[in-house]
């Protein structure tokens, strides 16, 4: 009879071979979870980053765009204001008094600003209006110097958007 069967039976042997596979087998898992657990947090750190960096980015762009088109528009009501006050320069009190502005042409100048049919014409507007030809062209250089002031805007708002997407690193074509 052998010495190992004597000391350690048949069943005994299968016990502890059975329990250091079963201990092999749970320290291999756990390394296995603790790898993936850790690429995972890699890669949530690596996320993060990515996000604080396009974060910084975008708020770079947003000052620039801000600096850029505020001054811009600052200067578009300057120079408006500016060619206002030379209104009385360019258009005398004897300018006024040689050329009346008629109600008719009142009538169609304020349906092409609200965007409304003017109606059909009448004899009432070939009489003079009342408003004088410096203060249609006051009006006309405010209303030019506040369109300009939007197209600022716009072309601000469109170079911002363009900004961002370069910002975030993504291109024309994706949506």
């Amino acid at each position: 009879m052998n010495l190992l069967n004597v000391v350690f039976p048949w069943w005994a042997r299968w016990l502890v071979l059975v329990s250091a596979a079963a201990i092999f087998g749970t320290i291999c898992y756990n390394k296995g979870k603790q790898v993936k657990g850790e690429e995972h947090l890699a890669y949530i750190a690596e996320q993060a980053q990515r996000t604080i960096k396009i974060a910084k980015a975008q708020q770079a762009v947003v000052t620039q765009t801000q600096i850029k088109y505020v001054d811009r528009i600052k200067t578009v009501y300057a120079k408006g204001e500016t060619i206002e006050r030379h209104v009385p320069i360019y258009i005398t009190e004897v300018d006024n008094a040689l050329f009346t502005v008629n109600t008719g042409f009142v009538r169609l100048y304020d349906a092409a600003w609200s965007g409304t049919d003017p109606g059909p014409a009448a004899d009432s507007d070939r009489e003079p209006a009342g408003i004088s030809l410096a203060e249609v062209a006051e009006v006309d250089v405010f209303n030019a110097t506040a369109c300009r002031a939007w197209r600022e805007i716009a072309l601000g708002q469109r170079q911002f958007y363009d900004d961002l997407r370069q910002a975030t690193g993504k291109s024309e074509e994706s949506p």
